[in-house]
């Protein structure tokens, strides 16, 4: 059901530490290292690699001892009636109403490795509000129609290690579909849609350090346009692809630097233009999340410098550095919206 995110998987503190590129660099050594949101992905693919535990394969308990019952004497009874528990030959037992030889009405199965089910039965199936238990301890409690999870309903899941995640929402033949809210013990959180099972459609996610990402999903993983916000107040707003920054974005700092540009596999690649608090800014080509090709360097004087560079470093002067000539375009900050 997609129990996919916690403070484990997610890695909710990697990368999160130092950057060098929060110092300010010389003209020659504009690039900088992989932000802390960029080196999410090593954290973010975990998303998608922790299993979750799918359907409920509740249906194959249901089904266990049909055999068994539609050979029962056949009854004429017309009335929903009580009766003593009756033991079947796997030997689960069931305690409820029956309609002739049907269970229907209010009752109680428990199988023999430990599995119970209570609530109501139609027909001899599971319909309408009930609670199932599993055998490792997870439970449901909600709608059911044809002896799957169908509705809305809450499930326990224990994971090992007494971590339990939460789910509280929507279900379509047994899997997780619609809106709902997961919640893990650790203090991270989900809320938004879901498909099949997985996370899918727009969402919330919820960090227990109070990182959060509001945006679109695909299949468990970040993916299409969406906002996040650091616990220190870093942020990127743009284009996700497979739990990674992926297209085009835009990421600041609390101290002022700012990068607006194309990203590819959580690292700036492409063009785009980064900006220090004291007005430098360098605007050109990126690949692996450093400086690549052409690109030019502008002083907070004004002046700035045409250069090519290979992997951050200053490669040639592609214009003389020495010119005293000032030279000052139509440039205006992007806004951040």
């Amino acid at each position: 059901m997609g129990q996919d995110c916690s403070t484990g998987s997610c890695g909710i503190k990697a990368g999160l530490g130092g950057d060098e590129s929060s110092r300010p660099l010389a003209a020659h050594q504009v690039g900088d290292s992989a932000s802390p949101l960029e080196e999410l992905n090593t954290a973010q693919r975990a998303l998608q690699q922790r299993p979750g535990i799918g359907s409920l394969l509740s249906q194959t308990y249901f089904d266990q001892d049909l055999e068994e019952l539609l050979a029962l004497p056949a009854s004429q009874a017309t009335e929903v009636e009580a009766r003593p528990t009756y033991r079947f030959r796997s030997g689960s037992t069931y305690k409820g109403q029956w309609l002739g030889n049907k269970r229907h009405g209010m009752g109680e199965q428990r199988w023999n490795d430990g599995a119970v089910y209570e609530g109501c039965w139609q027909m001899n199936r599971a319909e309408g509000r009930g609670r199932f238990v599993h055998t490792d301890g997870d439970i449901y409690c909600g709608d059911w129609r044809n002896s799957v999870a169908h509705g809305t309903g809450v499930y326990i899941h224990h994971a090992g290690d007494n971590q339990v995640t939460y789910y509280r929402g929507q279900w379509e033949n047994d899997l997780q579909h619609g809106l709902g809210v997961e919640t893990w013990q650790e203090g991270c959180s989900y809320e938004g849609e879901f498909k099949a099972g997985q996370k899918d459609g727009q969402g919330v996610y919820r960090w227990a350090d109070g990182s959060v990402y509001y945006g679109a999903w695909r299949k468990n993983s970040i993916h299409g346009p969406g906002i996040y916000v650091g616990a220190d107040h870093r942020e990127f707003k743009g284009q996700w692809k497979g739990s990674m920054i992926h297209g085009y974005g835009v990421y600041s700092w609390p101290d002022g630097r700012l990068y607006q540009g194309e990203y590819e596999n959580d690292r700036k690649s492409g063009y785009g233009h980064f900006f220090w608090p004291d007005k430098r800014r360098y605007e050109g080509f990126w690949s692996h999340g450093k400086q690549h090709g052409q690109g030019r360097y502008h002083h907070t004087d004004g002046s700035s410098v045409l250069a090519r560079w290979n992997q951050g470093k200053r490669e040639a002067w592609l214009e003389d550095p020495n010119e005293t000539q000032v030279r000052r375009d139509d440039y205006r900050p992007y806004a951040i919206s």
